[in-house]
C-alpha cells in the first residue's frame, strides 16, 4: 500500500507554496525510489492556482492573487474545508494518463458514496460530478502532472469549505455549469478529516506497486 502523510488540517493549514516544495522532495525520492509511492493529504490556506491551460479571461475578477502553476487543466481554488490529495506514485508503461485520471475520479465516487452521494462522470470534462434536480455540479476536481514517469498535483474534494471564491473565477473553465460541496449535498458537516480517513481506507487496498 502506499505511504500516507497527513501534511495539515485545520486549524494547521498548508501554504501553497510550502504545499508544492514537500510535493517536489517526496516526489524526487519516489523517482529515485527511496521511498515508496506516496499520497499527500491535507487543507491548504485560501488559494487560487492557473494551471498550464487557464485563460486571462477566468482569472478572478476581484484582483485576487493567484500562482501558476506546471499542472494542467485551468483555474481553481483551494482552501479551507477542502481535501486536497496529492498521489506521488509511480505510473505503468506505456503510460496512459487518461486512464490514471479515471482511476482517480473512481477512488473519489467510492468516497463519497459513504456519504451517501452518487458521483459521476461528465464526458469531456474531468473530475467528479452530482446531478442536483437535473443539473449536474463539480464536487471535486482533478489536475495533474507526470514527470520522470511519476505523478504530482491531484485532486480536491469540497468537503464544508465555503463556495464564494468560486464566484469570482471560471473555475477549471467551466462557465455552464456551477460547484457544490459534500456537506451541502448532504445537509451534514463533512470535515476534510472525514474523508482523508476513507481516501486512506480505500487507497490503502492498492498494493505498493505500479498501478
Amino acid at each position: 500500500m502506499p505511504e500516507f502523510i497527513e501534511v495539515g488540517f485545520d486549524p494547521d493549514f498548508v501554504g501553497y507554496q510550502e504545499g508544492y516544495d514537500l510535493q517536489l522532495k517526496v516526489h524526487a525520492d519516489v523517482v529515485a525510489e527511496k521511498r515508496p509511492n506516496t499520497v499527500l493529504l491535507l487543507e491548504h490556506s485560501s488559494v487560487y492556482t492557473a494551471g498550464k491551460r487557464t485563460d486571462a479571461s477566468e482569472l478572478p475578477n476581484d484582483g485576487s492573487e493567484f500562482v501558476e502553476t506546471n499542472r494542467g487543466g485551468k483555474i481553481t481554488w483551494h482552501g479551507p474545508g477542502q481535501l486536497v490529495g496529492y498521489p506521488i506514485m509511480h505510473l505503468p508503461q506505456p503510460i496512459d494518463v487518461v486512464n490514471y485520471v479515471r482511476w482517480m475520479e473512481q477512488v473519489l465516487i467510492d468516497t463519497i458514496a459513504h456519504f451517501g452521494v452518487r458521483g459521476e462522470r461528465v464526458i469531456g470534462r474531468t473530475g467528479v460530478w452530482v446531478d442536483v434536480a437535473g443539473e449536474y455540479e463539480k464536487v471535486a476536481a482533478i489536475g495533474i502532472r507526470v514527470s520522470e514517469k511519476v505523478t504530482m498535483h491531484g485532486f480536491a474534494l469540497n468537503c464544508n469549505n465555503s463556495l464564494d471564491p468560486y464566484e469570482h473565477i471560471i473555475a477549471c473553465g467551466i462557465s455552464d455549469a456551477r460547484t457544490t460541496t459534500l456537506s451541502k449535498l448532504t445537509g451534514g458537516n463533512i470535515s476534510p478529516r472525514d474523508t482523508a480517513s476513507l481516501i486512506k481506507q480505500i487507497l490503502g487496498e492498492i498494493p505498493n506497486v505500479r498501478i
